[in-house]
């Protein structure tokens, strides 16, 4: 498939954005976000130039683990607004050419959902088999998810006399995946959400939902999987399975579906890579980042990966060594409320990187410059910091910031009524803003807006063929992407010094030269497919590899 002829694999260029409704904007005042003002800060992300919006759960919940504690799959919690709301939302995002997808958390509930209601009710509950519940703790359980703050996986119910399942929080008891009836519970709730007009779902903890319960045979797991995958296919053919694997790639490409197997998830986010960059930038040495690229494996067209910089959970940082992990916690997380878990950090990029421009701007040009799809977390577009003030992840899920008036210009409640409060430090709402930097050439809201551009306009970027390319310098990332007769190069420097690199391009048209993409002018290349690049400290460049006679505008 030409990379030009994009068809249905809409994903294959996109730009996603995540946000939380409860964070984002908040239009009747009560100080929590809602779904009216998201359909008025639609035009923000479509001069972002945003392509997809990947909406955090926003069903009813008790609000214990920021809404991933869902009791009901088939509404909206009456703080966001309504399921007309939502229609309004993805209908108005649709005429700016924006598709909505939205979180489907479906491993566990919340202990209010009225299934577990029912269930713990009696062992005679015909909801009882939706979860999994056992007489003794299994030998051998496994570890918590989130260490310090639950001793396990298993809890005893008094009442009925046996012990339930919650992989997560106690409040989240494991729903039974080996039942077939919450099988067609899970496709139910997907075939919901598609018929009001989503165009995907974010799976949540993948490796977690298709695990069978401890004693269970189901046979295959990934079945589970396959299933949703031809399922979503039957009822709304462009729409896609975005899935959080966190593993090692060769585990990941099992939730992607083998070569003649049947396909599962449609992306997957490289969490192998976004670990790496961090222990690259805490040594100003690129050399592990590109160690990781040089095994990543290439996919088929109608798969792609998801690269990002952080999300909403902590940074983890758990596929590094001890030693590696250590390294990166004391160059961005030296003080202990920046550290979770014993794996992650819960501080965003810019104050990581001490504010440094050009750092911060090199992070994100090779995110949107590296092949796959690029992942934006809201605020990332304008530089937004952390709270650490608020409790462990809370500390990065503040409310966005888009002016320097009360409260950023979230809400126009009162400060005390807000459902999460904004930095007071040099990350404050006065001094980073949307509304500061939108007519600001040189912000880092200009930037983003220019990585953007030039990414929708390369569609080799999302299609092509990767190659890494020797730099000669330790500090130095250069890459190729190739798809049809597109080519793009792009070289980053981690280093705080400037560096000169020659590129060995290879055999390319006689007379070929690079363009670059952010720069007027041309370079030329020598006969034998050789280039020097300069760059500066932190510096980036990217080219498009134009053969004679190529008329595409630069």
């Amino acid at each position: 498939m030409r990379a030009t002829d994009r068809g249905d694999l809409w994903w294959k260029t996109a730009v996603v954005y995540c946000l939380d409704i409860e964070t984002f904007m908040d239009w009747n005042d009560d100080g929590c976000g809602d779904f009216d003002g998201l359909a008025q800060r639609l035009d923000h992300l479509a001069e972002l130039g945003v392509t997809c919006i990947w909406l955090m759960p926003f069903q009813p919940s008790p609000d214990l683990d920021d809404g991933y504690d869902i009791a009901d799959f088939y509404n909206v919690d009456p703080r966001f607004g309504s399921l007309g709301d939502v229609v309004a939302v993805i209908r108005a995002a649709r005429d700016r050419g924006i598709r909505v997808i939205m979180d489907l958390v479906m491993n566990h509930t919340s202990e209010r959902h009225p299934w577990f209601m029912s269930a713990k009710r009696s062992r005679n509950s015909p909801y009882r088999d939706y979860y999994v519940w056992r007489d003794e703790v299994p030998p051998n359980p496994p570890a918590s998810v989130f260490p310090g703050e639950e001793d396990g996986v298993w809890e005893w119910h008094e009442p009925t006399g046996q012990y339930y399942l919650h992989s997560f929080y106690r409040h989240q008891p494991d729903l039974n995946i080996a039942n077939p009836v919450v099988r067609d519970e899970i496709a139910k709730t997907v075939g919901f959400w598609l018929q009001l007009g989503i165009s995907g779902f974010r799976v949540d903890a993948v490796p977690f939902l298709i695990e069978p319960p401890d004693g269970e045979e189901i046979g295959d797991p990934h079945e589970l999987m396959r299933d949703l995958r031809r399922y979503l296919q039957r009822r709304a053919s462009e729409a896609i399975l975005l899935g959080e694997v966190n593993l090692p790639y060769e585990e990941q490409l099992d939730y992607f579906g083998r070569d003649g197997d049947p396909e599962e998830l449609t992306l997957q986010f490289d969490f192998e890579a976004m670990q790496r960059l961090y222990l690259a930038l805490a040594r100003h040495d690129a050399t592990p980042l590109v160690e990781t690229l040089a095994r990543r494996p290439q996919l088929a067209p109608e798969k792609q990966w998801a690269n990002f910089v952080r999300n909403h959970d902590e940074l983890t940082l758990d596929k590094l060594s001890d030693p590696e992990r250590e390294e990166v916690f004391e160059a961005f997380a030296p003080e202990e409320w920046m550290r979770v878990y014993g794996r992650g950090i819960v501080r965003r990029l810019p104050p990581m990187l001490e504010g440094d421009p050009r750092r911060i701007r090199m992070v994100y040009s090779l995110m949107f410059s590296l092949p796959g799809t690029p992942v934006l977390f809201y605020g990332e577009e304008i530089g937004m910091g952390e709270n650490g003030e608020q409790e462990k992840r809370q500390a990065v899920r503040t409310p966005m910031q888009w002016s320097a008036g009360d409260n950023g210009g979230f809400s126009r409640a009162a400060p005390r009524s807000l459902v999460a409060t904004p930095p007071s430090d040099g990350y404050a709402p006065e001094h980073v803003n949307v509304e500061a930097q939108m007519h600001d050439p040189d912000s880092l809201l200009s930037t983003i807006r220019g990585f953007v551009a030039r990414y929708r306009s390369s569609p080799e970027i999302g299609w092509g063929r990767f190659e890494l390319l020797d730099a000669g310098e330790p500090a130095v990332i250069a890459h190729r992407i190739t798809a049809d007769h597109l080519r793009f190069a792009a070289v980053h420097n981690f280093a705080p010094r400037p560096v000169t690199v020659t590129l060995e391009l290879g055999d390319l048209p006689e007379g070929a030269i690079l363009s670059d993409l952010f720069e007027t002018g041309v370079t030329e290349i020598d006969d034998r497919g050789r280039v020097e690049v300069q760059l500066d400290a932190y510096g980036y460049r990217w080219f498009r590899i134009l053969a004679p006679g190529d008329r595409r505008v630069t």
